[in-house]
């Protein structure tokens, strides 16, 4: 869980024991500690180290800090106390997404990310006792928005529990990362059955599954077999998280296992991310831009660096490599830099690509036995 000062750690550790140990057990008396200085500090600490822009009222971390942080929290901390604080209005912002569509980005004020963030404080470890073992997204060391989680673990992962037991007549494995989900299911009638009842429990709440992100195909280990045997071609894929999943079969011992490639998009978004921002650093110093793209580069690598994935991995650096170049070519008419020369800049500072993670196999264990 996130990491805390020790009294607050306490506490918290406290809450997820009780709350592991007897399920049912109803807690009282916890808005006390979301008004302690001690958490809205620390709540303070997580809204300042992932910084970003301010809400509607304009107010930035360098003008709270120039007024005095710890004033600052005493406001929030007596309008808590005295009942009287009232969030403010989000402001909003476009984000724009793959087909020219646009991504609502709703930005809280600071002093509201602070009371969001101590009300997680005190709230996750009780919710965390009580998640499943198949959801992922926004949960710590998973890696929380808690309202959602919260909201899906009742609306469907308890509900996915139930119908596995009662309904399922195989296996079943279920993923869940935020509001995405693969489901695998050794039968094809349990998955129809599955995604009509599934359809039908969330038009109860006014929901729907996105018609161009649902669909139902057959992968796994016997899907390139069965699929020759009817005549038809290879099993399709499936886009998560970043990855296109494949049916993949090992060149040692023709096993099956699941092969992951950068998804294309991605790749290319993030070049063209890069790209701008090199032109941004046009005139800064090589060593201070290689700095910069050493981050760059790993922090990629340190997602997407998974078995299977290595060409894509040494096309990213490749084109990181290109770009580079060019912004340096750019910078003067007479710049004698080639791609021989950079060599020394690109062995320095760019990572050389690896394997960071192992097989799913070996890590993946949300797999529900009947």
């Amino acid at each position: 869980m996130t990491k805390a000062p020790i009294c607050l750690q306490d506490l918290r550790r406290s809450l997820y024991v009780k709350a592991k140990a007897e399920p049912t057990w109803r807690f009282w008396g916890l808005y006390v500690h979301v008004c302690k200085m001690e958490t809205l500090h620390e709540a303070y600490q997580m809204a300042r180290k992932n910084d970003g822009a301010p809400g509607i009222d304009g107010v930035t971390f360098d003008a709270i800090e120039e007024g005095g942080a710890k004033g600052f929290l005493q406001q929030i901390k007596d309008e808590l106390v005295s009942n009287t604080y009232r969030p403010m209005r989000v402001r909003k912002k476009e984000i724009p997404k793959d087909g020219g569509k646009v991504r609502i980005l709703s930005i809280p004020s600071i002093r509201d990310r602070v009371v969001q963030g101590a009300l997680k404080l005190i709230l996750e470890p009780i919710f965390e006792a009580d998640f499943q073992s198949g959801s992922y997204g926004y949960r710590p060391k998973r890696t929380a928005q808690l309202l959602c989680n919260v909201y899906l673990h009742y609306a469907f992962d308890l509900w996915v529990q139930r119908w596995r037991k009662q309904r399922a007549m195989g296996e079943v494995i279920v993923v869940r990362y935020a509001d995405d989900s693969v489901l695998g299911f050794q039968y094809r009638a349990d998955a129809e059955r599955f995604l009509r009842e599934w359809r039908e429990r969330l038009q109860k709440f006014g929901l729907e599954l996105h018609p161009g992100k649902t669909r139902l195909i057959e992968f796994g280990r016997f899907a390139a077999r069965d699929r020759k045997q009817r005549g038809e071609g290879k099993p399709e894929t499936f886009n998560f998280l970043g990855f296109t999943h494949i049916c993949g079969e090992s060149w040692k011992n023709g096993k099956f296992f699941v092969l992951r490639k950068t998804i294309r998009e991605r790749l290319l978004a993030k070049l063209k991310q890069v790209k701008a921002a090199l032109r941004a650093r046009i005139l800064q110093p090589l060593a201070e831009v290689g700095k910069w793209l050493k981050s760059v580069v790993q922090g990629y690598f340190n997602y997407h660096a998974v078995p299977g994935n290595l060409a894509s991995l040494r096309s990213f650096r490749f084109e990181i490599r290109k770009r580079w170049l060019h912004v340096i070519r750019r910078r003067s008419q007479r710049s004698r830099m080639t791609w021989e020369l950079l060599e020394a800049f690109a062995i320095q500072w760019l990572p050389v690509p690896k394997i960071l993670h192992p097989y799913p196999l070996v890590r993946f264990d949300a797999r529900y036995l009947r």
